[in-house]
């Protein structure tokens, strides 16, 4: 950092609301020393109600016993937590936005495709998180507050920080997990010794193919993060170690998600519960807190609020994929673009949480799958065609990115692998109704990064010697 430049002068440390949107910020700029804040940021951000929730689908929803629905758990979380480990590495490296790093595989007009793919990812979980905490201040309260006024008190509170910006976003998530960690503690001490390991089904095709598909369900929560993984460390010295930075954001997200979502499944064990379960992870933790009388209440609604520490990271790289779009866009401030996609959310959340419960599991399923091949491109990219080395002042000039057009067929080519192998509600895919007819088994990811791998392999070469991006 260049010592005669105080850090409250920097774009992105100074007073008020930051100032800085996609632009590269150069190396001598950078004053956000605390690399610990690559584990606080992400401790925080999963150490939520959500997270208890989507364990709580292992046993009701996917018919899932204890063990098996623990060795899940671990194991599509680490798969899930490793792109957004690696992919935070690139923040300090190149001081670039993670959807602006899109540009250097995709090109100018493919980045822009991706960065309406993330909006609409953003937007997404910041609705379904809303109405999670939403939903639980209006049981507290008997109704007295309304499902539509919790919506917008907690979008209220999301948005201002994220509105602050880089900085705020960083204080708060530094300190937000201390009492989420305290209020889990006090459930496990109240619940713990009524749960029990249900047993492991039958090994059929139709167990196996449960297994996967709340796989995939665990995947997709896990690698959420990675469109915005470089986001929240920008503002690092380039000469950061991309290990410590790569093992602190594993962690941070790997631990509370294994140890929360394994808690959510536990709970639903519990004969008592089992009503409750039924309603999502907040109607459970509040039949557990329910023998606590006001204490319990009072924890209940700050367990609501800590949906705020999940919605922050969706608010804030809502607005910076906005600019992505081009240069007209990057000339509104990001904490526009903030605001305005606080607007969008509250505005499908109140009409969608009258049957919340029943999209959940289907959206957690669809997040994983435009991530799936648009996360292995970027790896290639990186790994094998760049090695690891941008030229990072051509971010911004389009005749200097590559044209694209190999990442945007890899990427058709993978969302056609998804289509063949996603198993929803509403539709089965082809490859994935030949597993356990007629219910299928939801392998779109797989297929998906699988097809995206291979034609970006084939397809990157051709493009190279064609161009020089």
């Amino acid at each position: 950092m260049n010592s005669s430049i105080a850090p409250s002068a920097l774009p992105g440390y100074e007073p008020g609301i930051e100032t800085r949107g996609i632009e590269r910020v150069p190396p001598h700029q950078r004053a956000h020393v605390r690399i610990f804040d690559n584990f606080t940021m992400w401790l925080s951000a999963n150490l939520v109600i959500s997270t208890v929730a989507l364990g709580a689908l292992a046993i009701p929803v996917f018919g899932l016993g204890f063990w098996d629905s623990v060795a899940v758990i671990v194991g599509f979380n680490i798969l899930g937590v490793l792109p957004v480990a690696f992919f935070s590495t690139l923040g300090p490296k190149l001081g670039l936005r993670q959807m602006t790093i899109s540009r250097f595989s995709f090109g100018w007009n493919g980045a822009k495709v991706m960065a309406l793919f993330n909006v609409a990812a953003c937007i997404g979980w910041s609705a379904v998180n809303v109405i999670v905490g939403a939903q639980i201040v209006t049981a507290i309260s008997g109704g007295a507050v309304p499902t539509w006024a919790g919506i917008l008190i907690i979008a209220a509170l999301t948005t201002t920080v994220s509105i602050y910006g880089y900085r705020y976003v960083h204080r708060y998530e530094r300190y937000a997990w201390m009492p989420m960690a305290i209020i889990f503690l006090i459930v496990l001490a109240t619940a713990g010794g009524q749960m029990q390991a249900i047993p492991t089904p039958a090994w059929t095709m139709a167990h196996v193919a449960s297994l996967v598909s709340f796989g995939g369900a665990i995947f997709g929560f896990a690698t959420g993060w990675s469109s915005y993984a470089a986001d929240y460390n920008v503002n690092q010295p380039e000469n950061t170690a991309p290990s410590r930075v790569f093992w602190l954001t594993f962690l941070g997200v790997f631990i509370p998600c294994v140890l929360l979502e394994i808690f959510g499944m536990s709970l639903t064990t519990v004969a008592a519960y089992g009503k409750a379960s039924a309603n999502g992870g907040g109607a459970l933790l509040a039949a557990v807190l329910q023998p606590l009388g006001g204490t319990g209440q009072l924890l209940l609604l700050l367990l609501a609020l800590s949906v705020i520490a999940n919605n922050i990271p969706n608010d804030y790289s809502l607005g910076l994929s906005m600019q992505v779009l081009g240069k007209g866009f990057q000339k509104i401030n990001r904490a526009v673009w903030t605001l305005i996609g606080a607007v969008v959310y509250i505005a499908i959340a109140i009409p969608s949480a009258a049957h919340f419960n029943a999209t959940l599991e289907n959206f957690l399923l669809l997040v994983a799958y435009w991530l799936g091949p648009w996360a292995i491109i970027l790896i290639l990219e990186h790994a094998v065609f760049r090695r690891g080395r941008y030229n990072v002042d051509d971010w911004n000039t389009r005749a200097k990115l590559p044209s694209g057009w190999a990442a945007v067929i890899a990427m058709a080519l993978g969302l056609l692998g998804v289509y063949l192998g996603a198993a929803q509600t509403m539709f089965v895919g082809p490859v994935a109704g030949l597993f356990n007819p007629p219910y299928g088994m939801d392998i779109g990811f797989e297929l998906g990064v699988v097809v995206a791998a291979i034609a970006y392999l084939i397809l990157r070469p051709v493009e190279l010697r064609g161009t020089a991006g």
